[in-house]
């Protein structure tokens, strides 16, 4: 699988060309690659043209700011499928820029289904509110924890701790539950919505295939691997609530005090709706490490 998720073998629609909302984005890039190899034509949208430049792939971008409404409505104009992979936070810009008739498959995230969601699932669920609220057709995904990407990626910023570091720091030990989906699966699940017709708005989550903890998480990582997980050390929540206000720094992975209130919660849930309406059944924790780690082991 790696990072590039081109071989995708599933049915697509490509008479109809698909703009790219966040195309050099770490999960954009990868729905373009995917799309130019199933022979579909893109139009990437993007706010910089050097961004897109860095991914290497073909193609002249269309630039916008999302905050810019004449602009984006300009880059817009001519859509009929739009896939978003910004923040659910333009999701009204986006409704706004583009026709009534345009099938919108927009990213949230399931963050949204914390008792005590932080300012990225509140962000998800007004993004939903205004999808719901438009009518228009559609469909908002939310996704858990993603793996596989091109840069930044999680798992392999948890193998670099792990080689580096005597002891694992871990939130509440470990205990923190994940529902991890690879990169592999949000592509799928992305193209397969863009491939729907939703005659009404929808949202649903899209994940891996169940839940577990980070320390269960980290045990696959390594085993996948063949790197000796270190002894975890727990990091109570006092402790995170002091760091959270240097969140910036480079050796530490960005969280707020937000995030602390909801570590003990429950984040598993359901993907039947996923298998259901796309048509989707998401890889294991173990097969997905496997397929992204064959290549990667020496990263």
């Amino acid at each position: 699988m790696g990072c590039g998720v081109t071989f995708i073998d599933q049915d697509f629609n490509t008479r109809d060309p698909v703009h790219v909302i966040g195309a050099a984005g770490r999960v954009g890039q990868a729905v373009c690659r995917t799309l130019m190899a199933l022979g579909a034509t893109v139009v990437p949208v993007v706010r910089h043209p050097r961004s897109w430049q860095a991914t290497g792939l073909p193609g002249s971008p269309r630039n916008a700011d999302l905050l810019d409404s004449y602009g984006l409505q300009s880059v817009l104009k001519d859509a009929l499928r739009v896939v978003s992979c910004a923040s659910p936070h333009h999701t009204q810009a986006i409704i706004d820029s583009t026709q009534p008739d345009v099938l919108l498959v927009l990213m949230g995230d399931a963050r949204r289904y914390l008792r005590a969601p932080d300012q990225q699932g509140l962000s998800a669920m007004e993004g939903e509110r205004v999808l719901f609220g438009s009518g228009r057709p559609g469909v908002m995904l939310h996704t858990t924890m993603i793996y596989g990407l091109p840069i930044r990626d999680p798992v392999l910023n948890l193998l670099s701790w792990m080689r580096r570091l005597p002891l694992l720091p871990l939130p509440i030990g470990g205990r923190v539950s994940v529902q991890p989906i690879a990169l592999y699966d949000v592509v799928r699940a992305l193209l397969s919505a863009l491939d729907r017709n939703w005659s009404q708005p929808a949202a649903f989550p899209i994940a891996g295939a169940r839940a577990l903890s980070m320390a269960e998480f980290v045990a696959d990582v390594g085993a996948v691997a063949q790197v000796r997980v270190p002894p975890i050390l727990p990091v109570p929540r006092w402790a995170l609530n002091t760091l959270a206000p240097f969140h910036k720094l480079p050796f530490l992975p960005e969280f707020c005090r937000e995030d602390v209130r909801s570590l003990g919660e429950d984040r598993a849930v359901e993907t039947m709706t996923m298998l259901t309406r796309l048509g989707i059944r998401p890889l294991s924790v173990q097969e997905g490490l496997a397929a992204m780690l064959g290549s990667n082991t020496a990263a």
